[in-house]
Parts: structure tokens; sequence; C-alpha cells
């Protein structure tokens, strides 16, 4: 048969060994399941540290925007970095509306944050929610509960020299929206801030378009006016919130035109001793000076027209024209030429003026 070998038998044909089967022992479960329990705790915690890192990011990027709220105590809190906003800030502590702010914290506690930020010293300083912080700090001495001792507060790390006039900006921004700052008030932060070593800049006018830019442009031109005037006045207003838009124009505008009057209303001022006083004073300022103002106008309306020259040769004749008169010189002795001669001249020289001239020349009557 084939395959057969020449013995005569084929390949002896080995049955295939068995496999073993083997099965795992409780020590190699145990080492498998601890490998396996090694990789997922070791991919839990390479994704952990990486959710930390981005927590950690976005962490840092909320503190610098300003968007943590943190609770810190009243005492933290200083209010000498950036000058208020607000002029009489006595008045307002004692206001009516303070006392309804403190009805509302007392009852439901502080609803709004104040906003922060930390010095160059480390220190939280105020930027915006004055009202918020005094009200707290009243209170918290009237009552003495310490549920008033701490405060709310967005908290914004960064103070560098090229953000100065951001919180300069945010500190005006919600009273203005709110439309609580006088036009004085809002003069005197540009003043202050084109004054602040701090601030690229010291011109207060330039300064207005920086902080006020939202505004619309007829409002930041009334708050120039006041700009002018305060600093014109160098304080001796005393009572600026008082002085309404209409009249911080109108002085504005007055003492441009007549800025020798600046010292009058000056002395005017500084002898007030009531806001009544100083708002009698403004008031007689302004109506001397429109008087002023309607008399000098007056007089120039009466004055004679000015009267136009012009002068022309002809040949050996000068001739000078004005209204009303014409003049002629020359070597020729006039007095010496026949009458009806020299009428015919002139005659003549009527006439060519009336051809040109229209109705304005009126022809000299004939004998």
């Amino acid at each position: 048969m084939p395959g057969k070998n020449k013995f005569g038998f084929g390949p002896l044909e080995v049955p295939p060994a068995a496999r073993r089967e083997r099965s795992v022992g409780p020590m190699g479960a145990a080492v498998r399941e601890a490998a396996e329990s090694l990789r997922e705790t070791t991919d839990a915690k390479v994704e952990q540290r990486r959710r930390n890192a981005a927590d950690a990011k976005a962490y840092r990027e909320a503190r610098q925007g300003g968007r943590i709220l943190a609770t810190l105590r009243v005492e933290e809190i200083c209010t000498d970095d950036l000058p208020r906003d607000r002029l009489d800030l006595d008045g307002v502590a004692a206001s009516d509306e303070m006392e309804e702010l403190k009805a509302s914290i007392r009852s439901r506690g502080q609803k709004e944050p104040i906003e922060v930020y930390t010095d160059d010293a480390g220190r939280y300083q105020l930027k915006k929610g004055w009202r918020r912080l005094t009200a707290l700090r009243q209170l918290f001495l009237e009552t003495g509960e310490s549920r008033f001792m701490t405060v709310v507060a967005r908290a914004d790390a960064g103070q560098e020299g090229a953000d100065r006039i951001a919180h300069y900006v945010d500190m005006v921004e919600e009273n203005v929206i709110r439309q609580d700052l006088t036009f004085a008030e809002m003069a005197q932060v540009a003043i202050a801030a084109a004054a602040d070593p701090a601030v690229e800049g010291t011109d207060p006018d330039a300064m207005v378009g920086r902080l006020y830019a939202a505004l619309h442009k007829m409002k930041r031109s009334y708050i120039r006016s006041f700009v002018f005037l305060l600093t014109t006045l160098d304080g001796a207003a005393k009572w600026p919130k008082s002085i309404s838009r209409n009249t911080g124009v109108d002085l504005a505008r007055m003492l441009k035109a007549q800025p020798e009057r600046a010292g009058t209303l000056r002395r005017m001022l500084e002898s007030c001793a009531t806001e009544e006083d100083q708002t009698a004073e403004i008031a007689a300022f302004l109506a001397t000076g429109q008087k002023a103002r309607r008399e000098t106008a007056a007089t120039q309306d009466a004055r004679p027209p000015r009267r136009e020259t012009r002068e022309i040769s002809v040949g050996a004749l000068r001739v000078t024209a004005r209204n009303g008169e014409c003049r002629i010189l020359g070597d020729c002795a006039f007095a010496d030429i026949p009458r009806d001669r020299l009428e015919r001249a002139i005659r003549l020289f009527e006439e060519a003026l009336a051809d040109t001239a229209g109705p304005r020349i009126k022809p000299l009557e004939r004998p």
C-alpha cells in the first residue's frame, strides 16, 4: 500500500498528546486581580491629576478675573487706595437710603457681593460696594451680631499699574449704570484719576473719555464742563453735588468766556455758610454775567458799521471810494474848471455808475 516502506509497514501514527487543562489557582487569581486593580488605580490617578490641573488653571483664571466669591472679615477690607466716587460720604452714611439698606441686610442678609482687589502690600482694597460694606459695619456696631462681621466679596487678585485705570472704571460703572452719581461726582473721579501717579495720563479732560467711554457723548460733554468748573473753582464750592447739570454747564461756559471773573466767583462761594447760600450766590453770579453779556452785545450792535475803503488810480487821478463817499485827488486845479464842464463830467460819471450799480445810485436832479 502507498506510504509503506520496504519492510512492509507504514509510519507509526502517534496520537496527539492530550492538552492539560490548567486552571488559575488562588495565588494566580490574586496576583492577576492585583495587577488589574493597580492598572485601574494608575489610570484613575492620571485622570484625577489631569482634572486637578485643569481645575487649578480654571480657578487661577477665575480668581484673576474676579469671579471667585470669598467670605472676608469687614475689618480686613481697606478703603484708602481709590478715592470714592461719592463726594459726601458722611451724608450718604447717615442718609435714609442707608437705613433702608441696613434694614434689608438685617432681615434678608447680604444679597449682592462687594468687589475687592489686593494692593501691592497684599491688603484687600475696596473697589465696589462702599454702601454695602458701610451698612455691615454699622450693623455690627449697633447689634454686635457675628453675622455682620463678615462680608461676601468678589476678589480680584490683579493690581498691576496697567490695570489701575480699570479699577476706577469698575468703581464708577455700577453707580453710573444706576444713574446714582451726579455730574460733579463723576467729574471729581476723573480729576482724582488724573492726579493718581499710578495711572498713565494727567489730563482730567482726557480721563473722562477713558473712564466714561460707555456713556453718550453728550453726557461726557457735561462731565467735562464740570471738570473745568471744579478745577477752576479749586475747592471753593463746598457743595458741588447741589450744582445742577444746566447750572454747571452755564457756569463753565461763562468762565471760559470771561476767565477774569473766576476769582470773583471763588470769593463769593468761599463766603457761603450753607448750601442755600451757595445756590443763591451762583444764581446772582450767572445773572450778573448774563446782564454784562447782553450789554456788551448791545454796545457792539450800536457801533456804526465799519466803512469799507477802496482806492484806485485813473491816470493822474487817485480815487478813494467809501460808502456814501467818492473822493478824487489829483494835480489838476478843479476850481478853475468851468462849472458847466465840471458838471457835465460829473453827470457822465453818475450815469456810468447808474448803468452798473442799478437803483442804488440816485441820479442827480437836472437844473
